[in-house]
């Protein structure tokens, strides 16, 4: 392991370090950083990074238009705006918005965005109803956490492709965090090669109850289904709402410092649900006291 790729493990075991804790404890109020402006950048191809330092927007472009994946907070709403227009794609050629989960940190500027774009909003069904009375649903430990409601356009099913120009993206239910958590694929060109990309919903507890979650009865059953789902998956390249989960930043270093393979690691997805398993399976430990 060279010293970028072992930079690169201790952030995700960070992150997953992070993810744990927020897992059994309510965040008293957002990390500084999910609301700090930062300047876009080109990840691959077509896709390109437009959130903040702390939650990831995705603008993916195409000779039709571009789609916006994720929102982040209401606040943000602005430098969103900016970023989307500083890498050259006036907000009126944002034709489709699309999302992970219905989390006010993660749709909170989806809105205005709707409103200020024109764009049409594609969600799954799990999370319409979420998206559409602008609040998460489910029993957790930090409460209801509201945002402005969003209109859904259209319903995107399991394995469903939507196209806009040459670009094509696959939904994949991955439900556990949210009833309707979304996981996007699409292929990119990477300097002449195809690439499989993630786009990678949440897959940590967080501070979900997961033994008699009133509010979302199957919350461990979808779990479970949902980390066998992602087993069976490959992809080069993992993107994350929260852009640490996947060390997106630090990849981004890495490759202005000559590292052109930087965001390629086919083991990346592979050591997140293996990871990501072992947490929920412990907080399902600690909640039904049976050993698994």
């Amino acid at each position: 392991m060279n010293a970028g790729q072992g930079n690169g493990w201790r952030a995700r075991v960070a992150a997953l370090v992070i993810s744990g804790l927020m897992a059994n404890t309510a965040w008293a109020a957002d990390p500084p950083a999910w609301t700090a402006a930062t300047e876009p950048f080109q990840i691959v191809d077509n896709v390109y990074y437009v959130g903040s330092q702390g939650l990831a927007a995705y603008l993916i472009v195409s000779r039709q238009g571009a789609i916006l994946l994720d929102a982040t907070l209401a606040e943000n709403a602005g430098q969103i705006e900016r970023n989307i227009e500083a890498v050259g794609v006036p907000l009126r050629d944002v034709r489709l918005l699309i999302n992970n989960h219905a989390h006010a940190h993660h749709v909170g500027a989806l809105a205005q965005l709707q409103r200020d774009t024109g764009a049409r909003v594609l969600a799954s069904a799990g999370d319409r109803w979420a998206l559409e009375n602008g609040r998460n649903q489910g029993d957790t430990n930090y409460g209801v956490q509201p945002f402005a409601p969003i209109s859904v356009d259209q319903e995107v099913a399991d394995g469903q492709t939507i196209q806009l120009g040459e670009v094509e993206l696959t939904a994949h239910l991955t439900p556990g965090h949210t009833r309707g958590c979304t996981s996007w694929s699409m292929t990119v060109n990477d300097r002449g090669t195809p690439r499989p990309l993630l786009f990678l919903c949440s897959i940590t507890v967080a501070g979900n109850t997961l033994v008699g979650n009133k509010g979302y009865p199957a919350i461990a059953g979808d779990f479970e289904a949902t980390f066998a789902k992602l087993a069976g998956m490959k992809a080069d390249i993992v993107l994350s709402g929260h852009p640490e989960m996947t060390d997106v930043f630090g990849r981004q270093q890495r490759r202005q410092a000559g590292d052109a393979d930087a965001f390629v690691d086919p083991t990346l997805l592979p050591t997140l649900v293996r990871n990501a398993r072992l947490r929920f399976e412990q907080q399902l430990e600690k909640e039904s006291g049976v050993v698994r």
